[in-house]
C-alpha cells in the first residue's frame, strides 16, 4: 500500500498534537513557555520523533539577509511548532506562524497555547504561492 505525503504529514501532525496534549495533561496550565518547550522536546523524543529546538530561518529581501527568526521547535524537518502562554491566540500569533512557513518553505505549522485549562490548538498552512 502506497502512503501519500499528505497522509504521512497528517499522521505526523497528529503525533505532535498528541505530544502537546500529553504535556498539557501532565503539567496543566500556568507555567512559563520555556517549561512547556522543554517538556515538548522530551515528549517528542520519547515518541520517537526528531525535534530540533530554536531552529534558525533566515529572512531575505532582494537577495540580502535582513533578519533571522527562530522557530520554537521543528519536528522531523517538516512541522513548525510554536508555543504560547497567553490569554488567547490572536491574529498576530497566526501571522507569525504563516510568516515562518513562508520563509522556511515547510508545509505546516502547529500553534499551541498552554495558558488555559484546555490546550488551544491551531493548524496553520502556508499562504498560496503567487505566480
Amino acid at each position: 500500500m502506497k502512503v501519500s505525503l499528505g497522509a504521512t504529514l497528517d499522521g505526523l501532525t497528529e503525533r505532535v498534537v498528541g505530544a502537546a496534549l500529553a504535556v498539557h495533561g501532565a503539567l496543566g496550565h500556568g507555567f512559563a513557555e520555556t517549561v512547556y518547550k522543554k517538556a515538548m522536546l522530551r515528549e517528542l523524543a520519547d515518541s520517537g520523533l526528531e525535534a530540533a529546538n530554536e531552529v534558525p530561518f533566515q529572512v531575505h529581501y532582494r537577495g540580502h539577509l535582513v533578519g533571522t527568526y527562530f522557530a520554537d521547535i521543528v519536528v522531523e524537518g517538516r512541522v513548525i511548532v510554536e508555543l504560547k502562554v497567553c490569554d488567547a491566540l490572536g491574529q498576530a500569533h497566526l501571522r507569525q506562524v504563516v510568516n515562518y512557513l513562508r520563509v522556511s518553505g515547510l508545509p505546516v505549522g502547529l500553534l499551541f497555547n498552554f495558558a488555559a485549562p484546555s490546550l488551544a490548538i491551531r493548524r496553520v498552512l502556508p499562504p498560496p504561492k503567487h505566480p
